[in-house]
């Protein structure tokens, strides 16, 4: 029991560990650190669980330090997907959000395609040769592609033409050298929209594609 409270202990000398975050200037938990943290947990107690009564305390201690080097390898792994992600896409007007150990890259609908077309921009090319660069060397990584739209003209068109788009997207990466077995592809239409569709800026929004980088650990 005292090496499982022992491991839950050096969760909370982890989370203490905080670094500036060069891009919000905010400060952050690694998520290395938070999935290291999670694992020597998650570790611990099921070290425990499983062993017998008078080697419960080493079943702990074993499981607590398995678990974190699992889940702190996954946070590194995306840690360092995500900084090259970003210094990639710097002023390219995509988004990069993390969520969890997965990343969110959002890439709104007037720099990737032309008005109710799939076709995409030509000037979007470079962007998603960066992006595509940051798969192919971080090959682990699971990737979904999710397009959206506003709520202009029927529900048919538009989740005809999300779906389209998220395949163009997903094409062109292929084309560039991400496995097509990494890739899923799906089309929302104009659910789940990110602002008001009232307004011009709102459906602007809402009009874009989501690529998702699911965390592995390399």
């Amino acid at each position: 029991m005292k090496k499982v409270i022992t491991a839950t202990m050096l969760v909370g000398v982890l989370a203490g560990c905080t670094t500036l975050d060069p891009y919000s200037r905010e400060e952050k938990t690694a998520n290395a650190t938070k999935g290291a943290g999670i694992g020597a947990v998650s570790g611990a107690l099921l070290g425990a669980a499983v062993s017998s009564g008078k080697d419960r305390g080493k079943g702990a201690l074993i499981g607590a330090l398995v678990g974190g080097a699992v889940g702190g390898g996954v946070g590194a792994y995306m840690d360092k997907q995500e900084m090259e992600l970003r210094q990639q896409l710097d002023g390219t007007g995509v988004g990069v959000e993390r969520v969890g150990d997965d990343i969110r890259l959002i890439m709104p609908g007037n720099i990737t395609f032309q008005t109710g077309s799939a076709q995409l921009d030509t000037g979007f090319y470079a962007v998603l040769d960066d992006v595509a660069l940051v798969l192919n060397k971080y090959k682990d990584s699971a990737v979904g592609v999710n397009g959206y739209t506003d709520s202009t003209g029927s529900f048919e068109f538009n989740q005809s033409l999300s779906e389209q788009r998220a395949a163009s997207v997903a094409s062109y990466l292929v084309g560039r050298g991400v496995s097509q077995l990494r890739l899923t592809t799906q089309g929302y239409g104009p659910r789940y929209p990110v602002a008001d569709n009232g307004s011009a800026a709102g459906r602007a929004q809402n009009r874009r594609v989501e690529v998702y980088i699911r965390g592995a650990a390399g």
